[in-house]
Parts: structure tokens; sequence; C-alpha cells
């Protein structure tokens, strides 16, 4: 979805346009909850692990899909990414197909027959939280813990796909962000069998733009998390420029972005998923920074994969 995020989203208050935007809400609340009971759920021959999030967007599960993928290589596993098909949305799949297959389709179910078929022992399904269709083995639901639940009100009054109630069809929760023992408490009365883990971002090539002025974009769901892990580096930023989530990049606004750059004797910096929405030749001119996610308790995460695989 290429918007930027509205402000009262995130507002502790609710707000007037959460108010009046109210009635689109209770019929997207309605719809959800008539496709979630009577749509048919298939059970498949491989374990799933569903990576998803309640929050709409900018909660850390594509990186975390990369990660649980490493994990599942290192036991000997022969995961895959499954993914819903947009055309539009590549910078997530060319990702995930730099670590490992991927199968995508409309339809979620027709990827994950494809990729049993080519003999797939395990799949990573991203981003399918909210389909129904499939019976999952492990459902994992990411927060940004800065970001939480915002105004705690379903899209458009608010930034949530459904009411945190939803966490009841979850196992696990990862909060991407430092502990928070209010968020804990808020997940743990929705169901108190649910495992708490936390991961936090870590950039791999920083010490390339230790020393040097840095102006940066982003076009992604949250691109201050991407903008505060530069800060927190004590990276020299210049200017800080927002684009739309998925935001599609025209010859102009690149070479404005360079030029911007280049007066200002800086680098050009924008996140990995950026740079793969931005022409060939452009890409010389710009660099990215590379991210991968940390995990706390990894051991005990990873011995939690293990009783499902």
């Amino acid at each position: 979805m290429k918007f930027f995020k509205p402000k009262f989203w995130d507002r502790n208050k609710i707000s007037f346009f959460s108010i009046l935007l109210f009635p689109i809400t209770l019929l997207i609340k309605s719809f959800s909850f008539v496709k979630k009971n009577t749509t048919i759920t298939h059970k498949f021959s491989i374990p799933i692990i569903c990576v998803g999030n309640v929050y709409l967007g900018g909660t850390g599960k594509t990186p975390l899909c990369i990660e649980i993928f490493i994990i599942l290589k290192n036991l000997n596993k022969n995961p895959v990414f499954i993914r819903k098909k947009y055309s539009s949305f590549q910078d997530e799949t060319n990702l995930q197909k730099q670590v490992g297959p991927l199968y995508e389709s409309k339809k979620r179910i027709d990827a994950l027959n494809k990729a049993i078929y080519n003999k797939a022992d395990i799949a990573i399904l991203d981003d399918g939280f909210q389909d129904f269709s499939i019976k999952k083995d492990l459902s994992i639901v990411c927060f940004n813990e800065k970001q939480w639940i915002g105004n705690g009100l379903v899209i458009p009054s608010g930034p949530l796909r459904e009411d945190l109630s939803a966490l009841n069809r979850a196992n696990w929760v990862v909060i991407n962000g430092k502990k928070n023992t209010n968020i804990e408490n808020e997940i743990l009365k929705k169901d108190k069998t649910i495992k708490i883990f936390y991961i936090k971002y870590k950039a791999q090539n920083i010490n390339e733009f230790k020393n040097e002025k840095v102006v940066c974009f982003a076009g992604i769901a949250n691109p201050d998390s991407f903008f505060n892990l530069l800060k927190d580096n004590n990276i020299n930023i210049l200017e800080k420029i927002s684009f739309p989530d998925h935001y599609n990049y025209s010859d102009n606004e690149l070479e404005n972005l360079v030029n911007k750059a280049k007066e200002n004797n800086a680098t050009l910096l924008t996140t990995e998923k950026d740079f793969f929405r931005i022409g060939e030749n452009h890409k010389k001119n710009i660099k990215h920074l590379k991210i991968k996610v940390e995990i706390e308790n990894k051991k005990q995460f990873i011995e939690e994969i293990n009783k499902i695989i």
C-alpha cells in the first residue's frame, strides 16, 4: 500500500478523523469477521511458520523471515518463503530471493502446493496472519515497540489490520525494540500462553558511513526506524527525506536526491528495500544500509522452532 501513514494513527487520543472514519472501520471489521468464519482452512503436509502483523507495516516481518530461514537451514531443513504475489511490491520479494527459494502466487495455497511438489520440507509464510485458508503450525505476530498499536483502532480509523483480540490466534509475539513490560502485560491479557521474544536491527555495514556526512531517504512503512538506526550509530545526518511505503522513484526525483548530496559533499544513503526499487543507472551514486535482526534469547527461540519441525 503506497501511502504516507496518517499522523493521527499513532496518537494516544482518539482524533476527530478517527471518529469520522469509524463507519468504514466497522464495515472492514464486519467483512473480516465474515471472511474468518466462512473460509475453509487447509492443512498441509509440511510445517508452516507464519510471520505476520496486526499493525499495518513497519514491524520487521521481512528481516525476521530471513533470520528464521537461516536458522532452518542451519537445522538442516529445506525451507522456502511463501508470499502472496503483488506486481508492484517486489522490494521485499527481491530481498528474500537473495537468501533462498521463494514461491509467490495470487493465492498462497497455490504457492505452497508448488513448493511442496519441489521438495520443500518447511515453509515460511510472510505476511499471512490474516490468511485464514492456511493452517499454521506456528503463528508469529510482529510489533514495533515504539509504535505498538498506535491509537488502537482498525483501519482507516487507526493503523490496525484487526483488533488486538486477534492475538488469540498467535503462538508468539516478536517485539522489535526494547523490553516493555506494559506491552507484555497487554499481550498476556489476550492470551497467557503466548511466548514473547525481542529483536533489534543490527546495521552490518555501518562503519562505511561513520566519518561521512549523509543525506538519507526511505520509502518504507516506518522510515523513522531507518533514520533512528543511523542516529543511534552516531551518523552525521544532514537531511532526512521520507517517501510513501513501496514508493517507485522517478528518474527526476533520484537525480534531485543525488544532486542534493553532491552539493553538500555528502553520501546519499537509503534502505536495502529502497535500493531494489532504484534503476540501475542511479545505483552507482547511492549507497544502502544492510541490516539483519538480532534475536534476544536466540537459543530459546531456536529450541522452540525445533519443537514444530
